[in-house]
């Protein structure tokens, strides 16, 4: 009975930064805590609220509230980036200490808040108000482990052209292995001071979450463990494409996107096993024209069908005369939801940016990749992807920055035809194995959930 009342009365704060792929690992961490009996209020802003699609199979167990939006000073040389995050960073600073004082002196009052790791200055908001704080790294530990080396002043940065790069824990790695802000610093500077100053406040906070598991990253976990405690919780994958111990959890619970889902499945429905291409690239890529029309014809020199999400800013990039090759062999979608498509038996791999999510995804559900990175962590993911876990193939860029139309359907061949394909395929279900017995009961990530929910419990 005692226990009972305790996880009744424990209420906690979901904060992450209002990006889709940031969103999805956080609203699936409270998804998996709520059945331990902690209820979680998730935060956002007004304006990212009217945006957000309340996903129908989702069972969505979390409540959601929204501070008002914070106009900030117009300052002429600020790029987009940093007016979206000054604003956000505004609007949470002036909204969180209201929402946590009027619970305050309720039965119900909240006791921790679970916040994205590129927003550390919410950790000191969280301890003035007396709370306990715990942290997300929505990246693969090795890539936390680049900005975290950034940070400390132990990389020099940037490395020669040639030189190969050892830092402790994680496989040998040329300069393009790298994350794409730190062989290039001048692209996007914004986010590369995002990123290096998520570490900022990391000893400091109470718990520190990984969406990772543990023998995905062995090495550079237990690099990172011996500097600070840290607890793996990945993948944070709905539970019914891994240990479907949450059930109705098919998807996420909530989204930027409205997907075309129907469409998607009665299309699929019709072909053959494994013989579909999967394509996306993420909810933010923005390909250059020209990279945008070598994919479009590489898909059709392939041979193979294809099920491309192209978004409708994107739509304009594609050639003129592309939808009227498709035929039944192509179908383009502004959006679908991604794990009912990697899980359709005709999907026989997924070419994709490599992003974190979709890397998760996509191992989760044992389907190889063909990765085509375009910046931030992609580029070292693709590293993961091709040369340490082996369940998919990278492409190379020629000497001006693009991807040819033969590139592209040379490594899908290689994917889906072929012994290496075989070989490939029989990697991605290994680690497919590999991360359903993380999550399931008893396993690693399951024990860090269980450890971080009695925590929360007893706070």
């Amino acid at each position: 009975m005692e226990t009972q009342e305790r996880a009744t009365s424990t209420h906690i704060l979901a904060i992450p930064f209002p990006l889709q792929g940031h969103m999805n690992p956080m609203v699936q961490l409270c998804n998996r805590l709520v059945p331990k009996g902690i209820h979680v209020t998730f935060v956002t802003t007004a304006s990212i609220c009217t945006s957000l699609q309340i996903q129908g199979g989702s069972n969505l167990m979390i409540n959601v509230e929204t501070v008002p939006d914070s106009a900030i000073d117009v300052v002429e040389d600020l790029d987009i980036y940093e007016t979206f995050i000054r604003s956000f960073r505004a609007a949470i600073s002036r909204g969180l200490p209201d929402i946590i004082m009027k619970k305050r002196n309720s039965s119900f009052p909240f006791k921790a808040v679970v916040y994205d790791s590129v927003i550390p200055w919410i950790l000191d908001i969280v301890h003035e108000n007396g709370l306990k704080g715990a942290v997300l790294f929505t990246q693969p530990c090795a890539v936390c482990s680049v900005f975290y080396h950034m940070h400390q002043g132990t990389l020099e940065i940037p490395p020669d052209e040639g030189s190969e790069i050892s830092l402790p824990g994680m496989p040998v790695l040329r300069l393009k292995d790298l994350p794409s802000l730190v062989y290039d610093m001048s692209s996007y500077p914004t986010l590369l001071r995002l990123l290096v100053e998520q570490f900022s406040t990391f000893e400091k906070a109470d718990w520190r979450l990984f969406n990772t598991f543990d023998r995905l990253e062995e090495e550079i976990l237990k690099w990172m463990a011996n500097k600070y405690p840290i607890r793996t919780i990945g993948p944070t994958v709905p539970s019914m494409y891994t240990d479907k111990r949450l059930l109705g959890n098919y998807d996420y619970g909530l989204s930027l996107f409205k997907p075309n889902t129907d469409s998607c499945m009665k299309w699929l429905d019709e072909k053959e096993d494994r013989s579909v291409i999967y394509v996306s690239f993420g909810s933010l890529a923005d390909l250059a024209d020209k990279q945008m029309k070598e994919v479009a014809w590489s898909l059709i020199d392939s041979k193979f069908s294809f099920l491309w999400v192209v978004r409708n800013t994107e739509e304009s990039k594609l050639p003129k005369d592309f939808t009227s090759e498709l035929h039944d062999n192509g179908l383009i979608v502004n959006w679908c939801s991604q794990l009912e498509v990697l899980s359709h038996r005709a999907v026989g791999c997924f070419l994709t940016h490599g992003g974190w999510n979709s890397t998760m995804e996509a191992l989760s559900l044992g389907v190889p990749m063909v990765a085509m990175p375009l910046w931030v962590d992609q580029t070292t993911n693709a590293k993961l992807v091709a040369d340490v876990w082996q369940i998919g193939v990278r492409v190379e860029a020629d000497e001006n920055g693009i991807v040819t139309r033969e590139e592209i359907a040379a490594r899908v061949k290689d994917v889906m035809q072929g012994e290496r394909g075989l070989e490939i395929r029989r990697n991605a279900v290994k680690w497919k194995d590999m991360a359903i017995e993380a999550i399931s009961e008893g396993g690693s990530s399951d024990k860090n959930f269980t450890e971080f929910a009695m925590e929360l419990l007893s706070t």
